[in-house]
């Protein structure tokens, strides 16, 4: 069975005196091949704790994860992760970063060689292939990451805010450029935002978490992502659609930290 299954996940974690937080509470989805989903909550929803149980840093609780059929265990290559920050090798050239997990593998010199410079030529650094990475700014560099992960030919690519960093149009390139290599590539996408016109724009489905437990609160499936794949992004969000489903989930995040904060008042 092809896709990304999730079935009933929990994630506790055990505190040093004796109590817990229960992170995730029974999260299941079900992601085809070449399903973009973005991810929206609150702070200590538990966004991030899914996306690394999905990557394989943390092990789930309790539940079930499946990809194409197998069960996820641990990290593995047909999961690539974005980091905020690139989390690039800083003494090594743009052109090693993207090479390093084809050399892991042992990959012949001629054909490494060839995926990273049509994967450069995709990210558009090929003339900056023989920079050093702390060299370019910090869209340049995400780049460098996107290529990077590809090289390594992942299904899935998971994002943990891989925008969040950026000035605003440096981001807005960015975000069409995650579309550009969605649509071409085929890939499953996970990605995680705080910014709910990114999510918007980036997911075909997007899901709201609710906090404490960490669980899915809403599920939408959307048409602005197909409609960015090479398009004005600023002209998509002038969709009849985008302005009343932002507000809508603006105020369903908003009113998820209104009630976070009472909890927190009554504590004390």
């Amino acid at each position: 069975m092809s896709g990304l299954n999730l079935t009933d996940v929990s994630m506790r974690f055990d505190l040093p005196n004796g109590s817990f937080v229960q992170a995730l509470e029974n999260v299941s989805l079900n992601m085809k091949a070449g399903e973009l989903l973005s991810v929206l909550g609150p702070s200590g929803c538990g966004k991030t704790t899914l996306l690394n149980i999905v990557a394989g840093f943390l092990a789930q609780t309790s539940g079930k994860l499946e990809l194409n059929g197998h069960e996820i265990n641990g990290p593995d290559a047909e999961r690539g992760m974005v980091f905020q920050k690139g989390a690039l090798f800083e003494w090594m050239s743009v052109r090693e970063n993207v090479g390093f997990g084809p050399s892991m593998k042992g990959m012949a010199k001629e054909q490494k060689a060839e995926v990273v410079d049509h994967l450069l030529d995709v990210v558009g650094l090929q003339d900056f292939k023989e920079k050093a990475v702390y060299e370019l700014s910090g869209g340049m560099q995400q780049r460098v990451a996107l290529a990077r992960c590809l090289a390594n030919e992942p299904d899935v690519i998971l994002m943990d805010e891989p925008l969040g960093a950026l000035d605003a149009l440096t981001r807005e390139k960015m975000q069409s450029l995650v579309l550009k290599l969605w649509k071409e590539t085929g890939k499953t996408i996970i990605l995680i935002t705080h910014s709910v016109e990114e999510a918007l724009l980036l997911g075909e489905r997007l899901i709201v978490m609710a906090p404490r437990p960490g669980r899915i609160h809403k599920e939408y499936r959307l048409p602005f992502a197909e409609l960015g794949v090479g398009a004005d992004l600023r002209e998509v969000k002038k969709h009849p659609e985008f302005g009343p489903r932002r507000e809508e989930i603006l105020e369903m995040i908003w009113d998820m930290e209104e009630e976070i904060m009472g909890r927190t008042e009554n504590a004390s």
